[in-house]
Formats: C-alpha cells, sequence, structure tokens
C-alpha cells in the first residue's frame, strides 16, 4: 500500500517538486509524525480509502478529459491522505478537522473537492452525513455542487444510488445529503454538517458564515472543514484572519493539532517572472494547469501594468490590495512590533482624526529613534457603545475582536465622546511619560475639544486636510512604509485602514489620502498616523534634537 505524504516529501526533498517554505514544513513535520507516531498515528488504509474511492468510481465531467476516470495528482493525494490517515491511537478518529488549502486558480480545486464531497456523501460511513458547499454567492457554492453532480451522472455505479432532489443530491442508503448554501441562505440554523467546504474564502467578508458551520459540525464526531481559497484582494475579512492563523500553524508558531495548513504561494513577491518558481503557489502546472498558459500571462502582465495585481492573486498567491490602492500589501505589511514601555517618558507628535458617528476616530502618537530615525506607531480608535453590536453584524468588520484586544474602545452613547480621546493622551502622558510635542489635528475637529486638549497642556496644531498640506508628507509616509521604515507594532486595524486607502492626484501631482473601497471600509487611521507625519514633516529637525 503507498504511503502518498512520505512520497510526496521525498519528491519535495530531493528537489524533484518545488514548493513553498510553508508546504515544506507542513509536509517535513508529517512525515516524522508518521516515522515517530506520538498519541496519532497514521493509518494508511484510512488514507488510501477515500483515494481508491475517487480514482474508482469518479470521472471528469468537462473538457478534454470528460468521461475518463480521475487520476488525482500526487499533491492532492498527499493532502487526502493527511487528511484521512492521520488519526487517533485510541479512538481511531481523525486527527484534522480543519484544513485550509491555499492554491492558486486551475488547479483542479474543484475536481477534487467534488470528488472527496462524494466520498464523505457515500463511503464515509458516516450516518446522516451532511455535506455543504458554502460560498459567498450561490452561483459559485454550485460550482462544487453541479461539478459533483456532473460526476455520478458520468458514473453508472454512482447514478445508481444518489439521486438529485430539488436543492440536494440524496444518498439513501444512510440517509445523506450534498447541498449548495450561500452566506444569504435562509436554512443555515439547524444544520448538523459533516462536511463543510467553504469556496473562495477570500471572497467571504461575513466571519458568522465560517462560525455559524463551524458550530454546526459541533455534534459530529470527526468532521471535517475544508477551506479553499486563493489569495484576494479585500483586506480585513476573514480571509486574512485564517490565512495568518494558517500561516502560524505551518511555520510552528502556533500548536493546533486538528489543524491542516497546506500553503501553495510564492515565497516572495519577486518570484512572479521567475518561472522556477512557479509550482510553489501552481502545484499541478505542467499537467492540470498548462505552463505555456501561465507563460502568455506573465509576459502579458509585465507589458501591461494593469494586470499585474491580478495574476499576483490568482496564479500566484500574493496578497494584495485593489487596483485603485494608493501602496500595494506587499509595501503596507509590516509584521514587527514593539513594546510601548520601551518608549517611556520620551517625546512623540500627536495625529487625531475625529468623526461624530459613522467613521472611527483614531489617536495616534509617532515616536522616532533617534539612532536609525525609525518611526514607532501608537494608536487607539474609539466607536459608539450603542450602535456597535449593529455595526459588527452590518458591516461584517471584525471590531468585536479589535476591542477584546484591546485596539479599540467604545465611547458610551451613540455618537464619540471626545473627551475619551483627551483621556487617552493623558493616559499615555501620566502612564507612561510619552509627551506629544505637538498634535495636528483634522481642521474639522470640534472646536470644544481642541480647547479641552489646550486647557491640559497639549500644543494643537490645525492641519488642513488639502493636497498643500498632505501631499509631500504622505509621499514620505509611503516611501517609509515601503521601506519598512514605520513600525506599527503589526496592528491589523491601521493595516486594515492602509489597505482601504486610495489616493486622488492633481494636475500636479500632488496626493490626498480618499477611500478607494465602500464606505464601510475606513481610512481613519491612515488619516491620523497622515496628520501625526505632517506634524513630523513640518518640525522634523527640531523634533529630532530634542529627543
Amino acid at each position: 500500500m503507498m504511503n502518498y505524504v512520505l512520497e510526496y516529501w521525498q519528491e519535495i526533498k530531493v528537489g524533484k517538486v518545488t514548493t513553498s517554505k510553508r508546504v515544506y514544513r507542513q509536509y517535513e513535520r508529517m512525515a516524522h509524525e508518521i516515522q515517530n507516531p506520538s498519541g496519532y498515528i497514521f493509518d494508511e488504509e484510512k488514507a488510501n480509502k477515500p483515494i481508491l474511492f475517487i480514482e474508482s468510481f469518479c470521472k471528469h465531467s468537462k473538457g478534454e478529459w470528460a468521461g475518463k476516470p480521475i487520476s488525482l495528482e500526487l499533491f492532492q493525494k498527499a493532502f487526502i491522505s493527511a487528511l484521512f490517515g492521520f488519526v487517533d491511537e485510541e479512538t481511531g478518529h481523525r486527527k484534522y478537522q480543519e484544513s485550509m488549502f491555499y492554491v492558486a486558480r486551475k488547479n483542479g480545486k474543484s475536481t477534487m473537492l467534488a470528488s472527496l464531497a462524494l466520498y464523505m456523501l457515500i463511503a464515509d460511513g458516516e450516518g446522516g452525513a451532511e455535506c455543504y458547499s458554502i460560498a459567498s454567492k450561490r452561483d459559485q457554492a454550485r460550482i462544487l455542487f453541479d461539478e459533483a453532480h456532473n460526476m455520478i451522472q458520468q458514473s453508472p455505479h454512482l447514478s445508481k444510488h444518489v439521486k438529485k432532489r430539488k436543492s440536494d443530491l440524496y444518498f439513501q442508503p444512510t440517509m445523506s445529503k450534498l447541498m449548495p448554501l450561500a452566506k444569504n441562505s435562509n436554512t443555515l440554523d439547524g444544520l448538523n454538517g459533516s462536511l463543510v467546504v467553504i469556496d473562495e474564502l477570500h471572497s467571504i467578508g461575513d466571519r458568522n458564515l465560517y462560525e455559524v458551520m463551524k458550530q454546526s459540525q459541533s455534534a459530529r464526531q470527526q468532521p471535517i472543514l475544508i477551506m479553499i481559497t486563493t489569495a484576494g484582494t479585500i483586506r480585513g475579512n476573514i480571509f486574512d484572519d485564517m490565512y495568518e492563523y494558517a500561516c502560524n500553524v505551518a511555520d510552528g508558531n502556533y500548536q493546533d493539532e486538528s489543524f491542516l495548513p497546506i500553503m501553495y504561494e510564492l515565497d516572495e513577491k519577486e518570484e512572479w517572472t521567475d518561472q522556477g518558481a512557479w509550482m510553489k503557489a501552481n502545484p499541478a502546472l505542467g499537467s492540470i494547469k498548462k505552463h505555456d498558459d501561465l507563460k502568455r500571462k506573465v509576459e502579458k502582465a509585465q507589458n501591461n501594468p494593469n494586470d499585474i495585481s491580478g495574476i499576483l492573486t490568482k496564479d500566484f498567491n500574493i496578497r494584495d490590495t485593489v487596483n485603485t490602492a494608493w501602496l500595494t500589501f506587499d509595501h503596507i505589511n509590516n509584521e514587527e512590533t514593539f513594546n510601548l514601555e520601551d518608549f517611556k517618558n520620551c517625546y512623540a507628535i500627536g495625529g487625531a482624526d475625529l468623526s461624530v458617528t459613522t467613521d472611527l476616530s483614531c489617536a495616534t502618537l509617532l515616536m522616532v529613534d533617534k539612532e536609525t530615525e525609525k518611526r514607532f506607531i501608537h494608536q487607539m480608535y474609539w466607536l459608539p457603545r450603542e450602535s456597535f453590536e449593529h455595526r459588527v453584524a452590518v458591516d461584517k468588520i471584525p471590531y468585536d475582536k479589535w476591542l477584546d484586544q484591546g485596539l479599540l474602545r467604545l465611547c458610551n452613547g451613540n455618537s464619540i465622546n471626545y473627551g475619551d480621546i483627551t483621556a487617552w493622551f493623558l493616559e499615555m502622558l501620566n502612564d507612561y511619560g510619552i509627551t506629544p510635542l505637538w498634535i495636528y489635528y483634522d481642521s474639522y475637529s470640534a472646536k470644544y475639544w481642541v480647547e479641552e486638549m489646550e486647557q491640559h497642556g497639549f500644543k494643537m496644531e490645525r492641519c488642513i486636510q488639502g493636497a498643500r498640506t498632505l501631499s509631500l508628507p504622505m509621499q514620505q509616509m509611503g516611501a517609509d512604509l515601503q521601506a519598512k521604515k514605520i513600525n506599527y507594532n503589526n496592528s491589523p486595524i491601521l493595516k486594515w485602514c492602509l489597505t482601504n486607502t486610495g489616493i486622488e492626484t492633481d494636475r500636479n501631482g500632488n496626493i490626498v489620502p480618499v477611500k478607494n473601497q465602500a464606505a464601510k471600509m475606513r481610512i481613519d487611521g491612515t488619516a491620523s498616523m497622515l496628520d501625526a507625519y505632517v506634524g513630523l514633516y513640518e518640525h522634523h529637525d527640531e523634533f529630532l534634537r530634542a529627543l
């Protein structure tokens, strides 16, 4: 009997297969666990059972392979083997209950998952199995479902036993079903999922959908939830949360025995023009995905910059922001952190972007290391308490998560209490001795707040929100972000705000920040940091002398 995990690992190890660093680490770890079991063992019979089912009964339904039996690629066999083969030594239950399979488009994901869903429907041995294909829109959820239905129609063995009903595929012997669901489905309550496949996770802005489907599996002894996706361009949604979690598990930073991350992606953005690296994001390159087709796409993108973002996100799994964004995600992303305690009794420059009800309010402290001139950003955000739960539910932004992390505070009532912002600046001054020499504020800020701050001794500077004031500081801030000269403590809120920021350019080349996405995608953190950068621009030499 074949052990496809070890076979795939061997090909990776000798360089026959090129993979990302995270795929390398994950298979290295699993190979070690197979050879040195502890608590979990690798059951080759259970590992191979779904593969035998798929290759015996499932057939392609489209294109040049239509009607032919499915022959899984080695990377697919290795993934399925890992998912089903690792079992608890005592109970025999599967180790992995959740997986993120991150792979570029046109690498056979729909075929693999549709056939896997049929296995879970028919042959996994689960009575009353409930298998769901989930997506943001019903049409997307139906892709896997329709592929599974087509496979049944191609197979005389399966078509005898699986019936197409109005909304599902039904396997009568175990009273099991497979059906597509979208986020706006009315049937999300009362589910009892044994298999949940979330297709194109990057397009789902609603974390609640993931939570509901995960909760639906709580009564099953060995459920499986698979998230399969390419990279996306919208930041701050469930995709970013799950991507970062999967990366941390793959990198060994988090220990989660039940989570299997398989992350096919380029290790560096610059590798997109290196043909030798393309397989890192495209494990089926040369077989399912045509090498010449990808080569033509890359050559076209090199001559047409407007195509670059699309090919990076969809063909190489490089996270990016939308095309109208000010900076790419690669330029924005900086995972360095610092301890605020290290800046006790130092000087800073403040920034404030205030709102009344709809937008976030944000306050910023900008500190500079005199030796390296590296910038350090510490921020706080506020929202009204009265509308908070509604905002979380309707906007589908993880404000509640950021509140739990201490990155966000709530103001009593239905509007922003500017006194809470004053209290935060005083807290930074009294608890940490961080003294802002100037605080730059949006010129539309409430007059009484400015007076209140001045009564506490803060030097307030009005910052006119126009190109004449903002353009040069914003250009400098952009250059510093790209150079990783700004350590913002890996704040997810500021990172989200930066990815939502576009620019408006006048005929003289001056720039100002604008929202480049929907109104709910805020840029207040960017605006607050930019106000502080205006202060740094206007007082640069004076500020450095004071340090």
